[in-house]
């Protein structure tokens, strides 16, 4: 760090492959960061039984997690804040604030902020109706035990789906696929699996829930209503942006374009938009927003 009025070159929020990428990246111009994280490093990541896009060789998401935080573990120009949250971001002419769940304060002429999405719940989809404040797991937090000669019902099409079907391609389970129309491009790859049934519906009436066995009523796209029961639900409706509390900037989707930031704020990761949500980009626009703080702070102009 050049500067004492700061506490560091660059303030990282969130932990995930973005946060991390922009660490390192960082590290590497001789930029000090600190890097605020409410969880472990790279947990989504952990997540992840199976891999199949990502350069390096890793086949599974904690085969990478694991030396992804071992690399940023010996980032020495580098300082992990775990297990705190951010309660507020402040974008001024001359630096950027952040305040923690402690209430300490941390300064520096800017941020990079990546903290990604969250699942999307049944009250979130308009074609859902749910009871009030339903909550299910994901269905990429299901394993062996949870799918073995059962049948579950998978609420939308997402992802993934085809990586669950991936990660376990011996066990014999019954996925009910339900989703609407807009969602059909989606079911491509999982289409042809014999495990997979597709539902298209209109709209779908959840009675039950929260692992237990279901009912639900699914009106299809033909209009004709269909009784469904299943041994427990998961979700696969998507992503909603996760946005600290502060000065960013969202749009209608509540996504944060980079491009709408304040000039301090250079937002990375799943967080951008929902159109470019994989562990490589994360990775690239990890390490570019780091990139952009390093040219900023020396007056250098970005250019393409």
């Amino acid at each position: 760090m050049g500067d004492t009025l700061y506490d560091t070159d660059l303030i990282i929020i969130g932990g995930g492959p973005a946060g991390c990428a922009a660490a390192r990246m960082a590290a590497s111009v001789g930029m000090g960061s600190i890097l605020v994280e409410p969880d472990r490093l790279c947990r989504n990541l952990y997540r992840i039984s199976a891999l199949n896009n990502v350069l390096g060789g890793y086949t599974s998401g904690p085969e990478l997690a694991d030396a992804i935080v071992a690399e940023l573990k010996s980032t020495e120009l580098c300082r992990l804040e775990l297990g705190r949250y951010v309660t507020g971001l402040r974008a001024d002419d001359d630096r950027v604030t952040v305040t923690l769940d402690t209430g300490a304060s941390l300064t520096a002429p800017y941020a990079v902020v990546a903290t990604g999405v969250g699942p999307l719940q049944p009250g979130d989809a308009p074609w859902i109706t749910a009871p009030d404040g339903l909550t299910l797991p994901a269905l990429w937090q299901a394993d062996a035990e949870d799918a073995q000669g059962r049948t579950l019902l998978v609420l939308g099409g997402d992802r993934p789906i085809g990586t669950f079907l991936r990660a376990h391609p011996a066990t014999e389970t019954r996925l009910l696929v339900a989703f609407p129309a807009a969602d059909a491009y989606k079911t491509d790859e999982i289409r042809e699996d014999p495990r997979v049934t597709l539902l298209p519906v209109d709209h779908l009436t959840l009675h039950g829930g929260e692992g237990a066995p279901l009912l639900a009523e699914a009106v299809g796209q033909d209009g004709i209503s269909r009784a469904i029961t299943a041994d427990a639900v998961f979700l696969s409706l998507g992503s909603a942006p996760a946005v600290p509390p502060g000065d960013l900037i969202r749009g209608a989707d509540g996504y944060c374009p980079p491009a709408d930031q304040h000039p301090r704020v250079v937002v990375a990761g799943d967080l951008r938009s929902a159109r470019f949500q994989r562990i490589m980009t994360a990775l690239g626009s990890g390490s570019e927003a780091a990139l952009r703080a390093y040219y900023a702070s020396r007056d250098l102009p970005l250019k393409g």
